[in-house]
């Protein structure tokens, strides 16, 4: 099994009309502080998986926090989520904008969970979909070689042991901030300009590419 990149990045995806709102908190909310406030957003996400993140999985490594609690982020871009979103088939889905407006917001993993450890801000990652009832919860970056990276990597997900593995999370407590974004990845030029007109007067500049690797 290969073994972790050196510099492994963490990709969430959102819907571009989320970004405004975003910019203007400084910060991603989890869907529990986001439900918390009150706050509306574009959701990409499915309903039943949603509420059992939110109501019934504990993140096993920081006791009494529900895995809802957290902001979510894949290992690898082009995410089996992604795939769903795109083939707008899944009756638990309740958006059908397609992927078009859909971004990755890409971060660095070592900076995130240094970052994370200066200020005591909880953190963990999970070996499968954080909403499974058997995802293992890591906290401890040693443990990273236990993920399966050949499956994170893997561009056919039909294997069941390759569609469990590349679905491997890392998840942050509460909220993770704009500035550890280092790279929003679209999949039109149309889309990136957006990006940038949304983003023109943040203090916070990531990189807007177009990466039509990162889709379906």
């Amino acid at each position: 099994m290969p073994n972790a990149p050196e510099k492994p990045k963490i990709y969430h995806i959102t819907h571009v009309n989320n970004l405004p709102g975003i910019i203007e908190a400084d910060k991603l909310w989890s869907d529990a502080m986001r439900l918390q406030q009150g706050l509306g957003c574009e959701l990409v996400g499915l309903s039943n998986i949603k509420h059992r993140r939110l109501y019934d999985i504990e993140v096993s490594c920081h006791p009494g926090t529900k895995v809802g609690d957290y902001v979510p982020f894949y290992f690898c871009p082009r995410s089996i989520m992604l795939y769903i979103i795109h083939m707008g088939n899944y009756p638990e889905l309740s958006y059908s904008g397609g992927q078009g407006p859909i971004v990755h917001l890409v971060a660095d993993l070592h900076d995130v969970v240094e970052w994370a450890e200066s200020v005591n801000k909880k953190w963990a990652f999970t070996d499968c979909n954080a909403g499974a009832y058997y995802a293992e919860f890591l906290n401890d970056l040693d443990k990273l070689h236990e993920l399966n990276w050949e499956s994170i990597n893997a561009t056919d997900f039909r294997s069941y042991r390759i569609k469990e593995g590349k679905q491997a999370e890392f998840l942050m407590h509460e909220w993770f901030p704009w500035h550890l974004i280092e790279k929003i990845g679209v999949l039109y030029q149309k889309v990136a300009d957006d990006v940038q007109e949304i983003i023109a007067d943040s203090f916070h500049q990531p990189a807007v590419r177009v990466e039509p690797d990162w889709y379906y």
